[in-house]
């Protein structure tokens, strides 16, 4: 969704339909969201998901302790990630970021409940 290029297949209401933030109703919210971030993106000269990389990497930018993993299909969208680690988001960026996407704006949770009950990351509250 974040590359800014995700539509819903026709006739297909399966696709990705296990993922709360991709039902009906949350997914059109999502993409409204997606395309508010388009205009950041642009304003930077980036695409939406050069600037989900960038914001990323900005959260660990002060103590080093943050790694964005990037995953591709097509390989041009690795060429797309590696460029994204040159893109370095000042403060007025990153508040632009948070006025498109305020905490909490995305509609659905990650995974459904029974999905969600078996990350590890989930039942200790991101601790070990």
């Amino acid at each position: 969704m974040l590359t800014g290029t995700w539509r819903q297949p026709a006739g297909d209401a399966r696709h990705r339909g296990h993922l709360p933030r991709f039902a009906a109703g949350n997914i059109e919210t999502n993409l409204a969201l997606v395309e508010r971030l388009r205009e950041v993106a642009t304003f930077r000269g980036a695409t939406v998901a050069q600037l989900a990389i960038a914001w990323v990497l900005a959260q660990g930018r002060a103590d080093r302790d943050i790694v964005a993993l990037v995953g591709a299909r097509r390989p041009h969208r690795i060429t797309e990630a590696v460029d994204a680690a040159g893109l370095r988001l000042t403060e007025d960026d990153l508040d632009a970021i948070e006025q498109a996407v305020p905490r909490g704006a995305v509609a659905g949770e990650r995974y459904a409940p029974a999905l969600l009950s078996l990350l590890d990351s989930e039942r200790t509250g991101g601790r070990r």
